[in-house]
């Protein structure tokens, strides 16, 4: 197990002023870079000495990274704006109330003052081996030891487990992804639009990284599209403590209605798997049925098939089968008090 020292190593500070310098660096640093942004998860990994950099990049002073923004209908929201203004934004609140819903839950009120929203959505997994220091698949071992006869798992995978088990420990994710929001991600002369639910990758693609993020490039903005706007949207978050935890289980959802049928759902677990999950065959089995217990009911059972406990997280299969249930039932019913 590594020691914790809890004094950060020393490293070359750089702090841009646009982000054509941030992408100047990232070229001319490459993989050595770290890109820190609000630094709630970077400062774990340096202080303790578990992951090493030459080089961090500091943020806060590119200010055309920061802000929410009209966009071709939708919003634009800068990867450095905090998860409280995000939470607070008017515009946020009255288009995508699931998105400023899950920023208000992320940790604490310091912590949500700090963090941003490029950064929720990059951090690390948060598994305590891997986290500690364990030479785990993850950290480039032969061995996952959250997935042993005696290991900790309590928080770990049920779904979609490829070696490691460690989950996914972002709250804004999911609504992201249940409002087709796009990453916009830029390198030096270049840049790419992704999809938010393929920002976000498996093991089975690389046990190294969580998100699709490239050495070189740095995530620039979140944009969401008019699409889903003033949709019925919900998200919701358990957890063990009501402040500064991470998510047992958390869920978002989307539905666009026809009259009282629906007709088009968007259905996100997270916390459940290495990557918030979208719950294909739970949507198309929601188009056009009605909005009710029954509908509700049967969604919360398709959501769990393939869910395989751990050893100390099998909770996490009722769990995700009611937050799933009451994501698809939101508020009262139509027609019920």
């Amino acid at each position: 197990m590594a020691i914790v020292h809890d004094v950060i190593p020393p490293f070359s500070l750089f702090q841009p002023a646009s982000i054509d310098d941030a992408l100047e660096l990232l070229a001319v640093r490459g993989g050595e870079a770290w890109v820190l942004a609000g630094g709630m998860d970077s400062m774990d990994w340096l202080k303790d000495r578990t992951k090493r950099t030459s080089a961090v990049i500091e943020l806060s002073q590119i200010a055309e990274l920061a802000g929410v923004r009209e966009a071709g209908g939708g919003l634009e929201i800068g990867a450095m704006t905090t998860l409280t203004d995000v939470a607070e934004h008017a515009l946020v609140k009255a288009r995508f109330p699931a998105l400023a819903q899950a920023a208000s839950l992320v940790a604490s009120p310091q912590i949500r003052n700090q963090g941003t929203l490029g950064g929720n959505v990059s951090q690390d997994a948060r598994c305590a081996y891997y986290r500690r220091g364990w030479s785990c698949y993850r950290a480039g071992g032969n061995i996952c030891y959250a997935d042993t006869p005696t290991a900790m798992n309590r928080e770990h995978a049920i779904l979609q487990a490829d070696r490691c088990v460690a989950v996914s420990p972002s709250d804004t994710a999911p609504a992201l992804i249940a409002l087709d929001a796009q990453m916009v991600v830029r390198r030096r002369g270049s840049e790419r639009v992704i999809n938010a639910a393929d920002y976000f990758i498996g093991p089975g693609t690389d046990i190294t990284r969580m998100t699709a993020l490239q050495p070189g490039e740095l995530l620039t903005a979140i944009r969401l599209p008019a699409t889903w706007a003033g949709a019925r949207v919900y998200f919701e978050k358990a957890r063990d403590r009501q402040v500064w935890d991470f998510p047992l289980v958390n869920v978002a959802s989307a539905l666009r209605m026809n009259g009282d049928r629906i007709g088009e759902a968007r259905v996100v677990v997270g916390a459940v798997a290495a990557r918030p999950l979208r719950l294909t065959n739970v949507e198309q089995a929601l188009a056009g049925r009605a909005l009710n217990e029954e509908t509700a009911t049967m969604a919360g059972e398709l959501a769990i098939e393939g869910a395989i406990a751990l050893r100390q997280n099998a909770y996490k299969i009722p769990l995700m089968r009611n937050l799933v249930r009451r994501a698809i039932r939101g508020g009262p019913l139509p027609g019920t008090t």
